[in-house]
């Protein structure tokens, strides 16, 4: 609950600290390793509970000099390899039983046609979701910032925080 709201008030502060970035990078030329190194550190803070992935990594983008635009789109590039990862370990090394059974996640997709069209359809409808999530997400930051967020994490952790001490529910 307290990165929660921790984390709404960070995104406040940054979206009035990194409002105009000076001077901007708009563009992969302009990035470099170095500053690609650093925003992708970023990316660990996301191991505490509360904080998100895509912020961390936004706002070390936003640190590093990044518009609000291309901070988001480097921040969706940097999920592929954690994505690619989960999917292996999901398909080929995680064990999953069902009725009493353990096979791997590759072998109950190719158990029959059904469970290979509903994988590969399911695939293509994510595909399809997360690029159309993707693209508004990026419109919206560009033109309305981080403030919405930020309350949104400050009025839910609020909320939780209250459910929490008045017992309903339990940590």
């Amino acid at each position: 609950i307290a990165s929660m709201i921790a984390g709404g008030i960070v995104l406040l502060l940054v979206d009035n600290l990194f409002r105009h970035p000076h001077p901007k990078v708009e563009s992969e030329e302009q990035l470099g390793y170095g500053r690609s190194f650093i925003i992708g550190c970023w990316q660990v803070i996301s191991m505490v509970p509360g904080i998100s992935r895509s912020a961390a990594t936004i706002i070390g983008g936003l640190q590093q000099k990044l518009t609000r635009s291309f901070a988001a789109e480097f921040s969706f590039l940097l999920a592929v390899p954690t994505m690619l990862a989960a999917t292996v370990h999901s398909l080929f090394m995680k064990e999953w039983t069902e009725s009493g059974v353990t096979k791997k996640g590759y072998q109950l997709i190719l158990e029959n046609k059904q469970a290979i069209t509903s994988f590969i359809t399911g695939s293509i409808v994510a595909f399809v979701v997360a690029m159309l999530a993707i693209r508004f997400f990026i419109r919206y930051l560009k033109v309305n910032g981080f403030r919405v967020f930020g309350i949104y994490r400050i009025v839910v952790g609020l909320v939780l925080l209250v459910l929490l001490l008045t017992g309903v529910i339990n940590s």
